[in-house]
This record gives C-alpha cells, structure tokens and sequence, in this order.
C-alpha cells in the first residue's frame, strides 16, 4: 500500500480543524503552534502552522481523489460555503478531458483542493 498526504499551510491550525470538521475530517493529531493532521477516509491532510499567511496570495493547494465527487458536492454544498472569496465551494462537478469529474474548494487559508471522481465509461 501506498499513500501521499499534501503539507499546507495553516495562519490558524485551532481554526483550520474547525473548518475541516465541518467537512467531515477527523482531527488526527494536533501539536500547537506546529502541526495539525486531518482525516477523512483515506484521505490525509497535514497542516503546518504559517502564522503570516496572506490567504489571497496563497498558492498552495492539492488533488484529493474520492468514489462519488457528485455525492461529496452536494454534502458540502448543503453546509452553506459561499461559491466566492475565501473559503468557498468553487463551481459543481463538471466532467475533465482527463476522465475525472471535479470541483473544488478553497479553504480558510486561501488552499485549494481540487476533489475528483473518475468517470465511469461505458461498460
């Protein structure tokens, strides 16, 4: 087995968890000040304590792969993120040339996370 887990920079790691538990992370570890670990799933995301960040400036960010980008969507599309500024859900799921359907979302931190499902082929 194989996993990767993207470090992004956090201006508040407190914060940061907050948001991500409203989508539907775990905090994994927190040491503060430092560090903060997020899960969901097999999905990891680390966070590294970045107290100066300008979140408009921000140019980080990750590809999370999921089953069902369409499912996910629409539960983040109920908690109510704002389709502008920061944070955001960033338009609905839309098919790609390159046999994913994605969409994203741009955390606190001005990080975004473009989430994808591959696109199923005809059978």
């Amino acid at each position: 087995m194989a996993a990767v887990a993207p470090i992004l920079p956090s201006k508040d790691l407190e914060t940061t968890s907050e948001f991500y538990e409203r989508l539907g992370f775990e905090r994994s570890g927190l040491w503060p000040g430092e560090y903060l670990i997020m899960t969901r799933w097999d999905i990891g995301l680390h966070f590294f304590n970045s107290p100066n960040l300008d979140p408009w400036s921000s140019d980080a960010g990750c590809y999370v792969y999921v089953d069902d980008a369409d499912a996910l969507h629409a539960e983040f599309e109920r908690l109510g993120l704002p389709g502008q500024g920061i944070p955001r859900l960033h338009g609905a799921p839309e098919e790609t040339d390159y046999g994913l359907r994605e969409f994203a979302v741009v955390d606190l931190d001005g990080n975004l996370l473009r989430i994808g499902s591959p696109v199923s082929g005809p059978e």
